[in-house]
């Protein structure tokens, strides 16, 4: 299996990407099972068990769901995946709202609260409640330890998991990777323009060797984190900062 190809959906031997409408996440697997890093999207139910059957993990159980944001097109199949897996649940406290689909946005944002409340009945979303509420500096004893890092901005609770062993940081919706166009979340996605920047300055002070957006290409982690790299520096030099 050539370079590419072996990144278009393994990261590593215990790490698989999953793309699903829009977004990907990603499917992390230890002693004990299996954990999903958010549910994905339109399809994502399906692409989900299509990758496990593809990758030889059909069969393994999944134990553990980890949110890193309330937006649609993360948690819309949470509460389908926990249903018929019985996984648990962990989610960032600060975005309760959007499980219970009643988040309020302001600003531009109120945009994508309009494209929310349509989506959530047309789509079939079902509310959950998380088995476990996670805050800043939260450990999860899962795959090689996973600490949850609060990086506002995106929502009130976005987040990042970080995996010290490997330096490895799951970055969510922090950025958009792609080549020669990386980038924030557009503004009506925003909560917070000036804590979303903040929160690409932290996530960098991290010992890193590589991250995994959910928006971006299939290059890397170590690719991605250049890309994370050179965006703050853009923003920098421009004063944004």
């Amino acid at each position: 299996m050539n370079h590419v190809n072996r990144q278009k959906n393994l990261i590593d031997e215990d790490t698989l990407k999953v793309r699903s409408f829009g977004v990907s996440f990603y499917v992390l697997r230890d002693a004990q099972g299996l954990y999903l890093i958010d549910g994905g999207f339109i399809g994502g139910t399906n692409q989900l068990l299509q990758a496990l059957d593809k990758r030889g993990w059909a069969n393994e159980r999944i134990v553990g769901i980890v949110v890193t944001h309330g937006h649609l097109d993360h948690i819309l199949n949470i509460h389908r995946l926990a249903s018929i897996t019985g996984a648990w649940v962990a989610a960032p406290e600060l975005d309760r709202a959007h499980y219970s689909g009643s988040a309020c946005y302001h600003g531009v944002a109120k945009f994508t609260g309009l494209l929310e409340s349509l989506g959530r009945p047309l789509l079939g979303f079902k509310t959950f409640s998380p088995d476990r509420l996670l805050h800043d500096g939260d450990m999860l004893e899962i795959w090689q330890g996973l600490k949850m890092i609060h990086l506002p901005g995106h929502t009130a609770g976005h987040c990042g998991f970080y995996c010290s062993t490997r330096k490895l940081l799951f970055a969510a919706d922090l950025f958009a990777s792609y080549e020669h166009f990386s980038h924030l979340p557009p503004r009506i996605f925003n909560t917070n323009e000036r804590e979303m920047r903040k929160s690409v300055t932290r996530a960098l002070e991290l010992d890193l060797t590589g991250v995994l957006p959910n928006h971006g290409d299939d290059v890397t982690p170590e690719v991605h984190l250049k890309r994370l790299i050179c965006l703050h520096e853009k923003m920098r030099k421009s004063e944004i900062l």
